[in-house]
């Protein structure tokens, strides 16, 4: 199916939030290029876990309108969340020779986010009425 305004809209409102939430986490917790960049952690940490639930809540619902779907994905979660700002803290920790400090970054992002994302996936999935999902 094509994408429609309606999809166009929401993806749009979505972003607009998602970009004005990430950008107070990223002022509340501010960092610099040599210390290890907690708010874009928990930033995609958060992001993970809400996008895993959404999957195994929201999107399974018959009823719920396609525009939603890319309205809280790929507008709030996918603006919310970044892997652009991951990669611009792990080249500046390395241009500033702060390799270990790169490495656990990475490392940490990618198992967090994992875990993040299966927990959302897990709990998520308990948290549903069974006449509410799609046929699988």
């Amino acid at each position: 199916m094509p994408v429609g305004w309606r999809e166009f809209v929401a993806v749009s409102a979505g972003a607009v939030l998602g970009t004005g939430l990430r950008l107070t986490l990223d002022t509340v917790i501010p960092h610099s290029d040599t210390s290890f960049p907690w708010s874009t952690l928990i930033i995609n940490v958060v992001g993970s876990f809400a996008l895993g639930a959404l999957v195994a809540t929201l999107w399974k619902r018959r009823d719920l309108p396609n525009w939603l779907r890319a309205g809280l994905g790929t507008g709030l979660i996918g603006s919310f969340t970044t892997f652009s700002a991951v990669i611009v803290s792990l080249i500046a920790e390395s241009d500033h020779g702060e390799w270990l400090l790169a490495v656990a970054y990475l490392t940490v992002t990618l198992l967090l986010g994992f875990v993040a994302a299966v927990a959302g996936l897990a709990i998520g999935g308990r948290r549903h009425s069974p006449t509410d999902l799609v046929d699988e």
